[in-house]
């Protein structure tokens, strides 16, 4: 049996440098900046203008190569997690590729688990890693989710931002060992998330359009209501299988989504678990959320051996689910 241990080697993140202010967004829909704040815990986002979804994650992944220290032609597997590809086909992955180098014949593929699709790519990295399979993952969750959203409806408008997280993922070398990897969906509610037209179910019309069926809508309530359960549940879970200790300092990233979503996980976890918040600055960026969080968390704050950080999401779908990363040196 293979004792590899897949861990982070190093971390990127990319956001545009377009900012859309709550007070933007006044000017675009009926809203105020106390409504957004006071909802959302929102200032700003970023807006993607001549970016795409790829731009974007090639940006990521460039600085997660350098920081981990690993040449592109050491990477054996790209897996780009979106909500938002460039194309329906081919996948970002194969443009990510395309772009990075023109001699890669790297396997490239695209997943799609909503807000939840940075745990779900980490695991499927430390599944190639630890059995063998690939020994050098570059992981990028990117969204431009701006195309996507409707001006037009201020509970939908004022969320999202668009922005990348990378990370290249290895069996050696000092940085962050993924622990054990807890993912669940309910496909019971998908409609309560949705892009309802441009796919086979519902293909793109003049109909469509005139419906403004082509922009992300969501049933916020439901939603809110899930996304707290689960990811109370999946905190408590993770923190446990850790083996946190009662006086061990641990951070916890949860999905950026919205502030009372987070202040809710908050009252859960006892005093000396700190949260991480990006919510304010970048508004929620679905999968590259959690990444962008980590690569600016581990910018700051300084870690010793067997520190740990806790990730937990819940996106669409629905889908869910969390991780540890305990910090080592090599």
């Amino acid at each position: 049996m293979s004792t590899n241990r897949a861990r982070i080697k190093g971390l990127g993140s990319y956001l545009p440098e377009k900012i859309l202010s709550n007070a933007d967004l006044e000017k675009l829909v009926d809203t105020s900046d106390e409504w957004i704040s006071s909802r959302t815990g929102i200032k700003e986002r970023r807006i993607a203008t001549d970016e795409c979804t790829s731009d974007l994650g090639i940006k990521a992944a460039r600085i997660a190569l350098q920081n981990a220290k690993v040449r592109l032609e050491e990477i054996d597997l790209i897996l780009v997690a979106t909500l938002s590809p460039d194309y329906i086909a081919p996948s970002t992955a194969a443009v990510i590729q395309g772009q990075l180098g023109d001699s890669m014949t790297a396997p490239a593929f695209d997943i799609q688990a909503s807000c939840s699709g940075f745990i779900y790519g980490l695991s499927i990295a430390k599944a190639y890693v630890e059995s063998g399979i690939y020994k050098k993952i570059l992981f990028i969750a990117a969204e431009k989710m701006s195309p996507f959203i409707d001006y037009q409806d201020r509970n939908t408008c004022v969320l999202f931002g668009d922005g990348a997280a990378a990370a290249v993922i290895a069996a050696e070398g000092e940085g962050w060992e993924i622990g054990a990897v807890e993912l669940g969906a309910d496909g019971k509610y998908y409609a309560d998330g949705i892009i309802p037209a441009g796919g086979a179910r519902c293909p793109s019309s003049p109909q469509t359009i005139a419906d403004r069926s082509h922009y992300f809508k969501m049933d916020g309530k439901e939603v809110f209501k899930h996304a707290v359960r689960r990811m109370e549940q999946l905190a408590q879970l993770c923190l446990k299988k850790a083996h946190c200790k009662e006086d061990e300092q641990v951070w916890v990233i949860p999905h950026q989504a919205n502030a009372r979503i987070i202040d809710a996980v908050e009252k859960t976890l006892t005093e000396n678990v700190k949260v991480f918040r990006t919510i304010h600055k970048y508004g929620n960026t679905s999968a590259s959320s959690i990444g962008i969080a980590l690569t600016e968390l581990v910018q700051e704050k300084t870690f010793k051996e067997q520190d740990k950080i806790l990730l937990v999401a819940f996106g669409i779908g629905f889908t869910w689910g969390a991780t540890t990363l305990s910090k080592i040196d090599g």
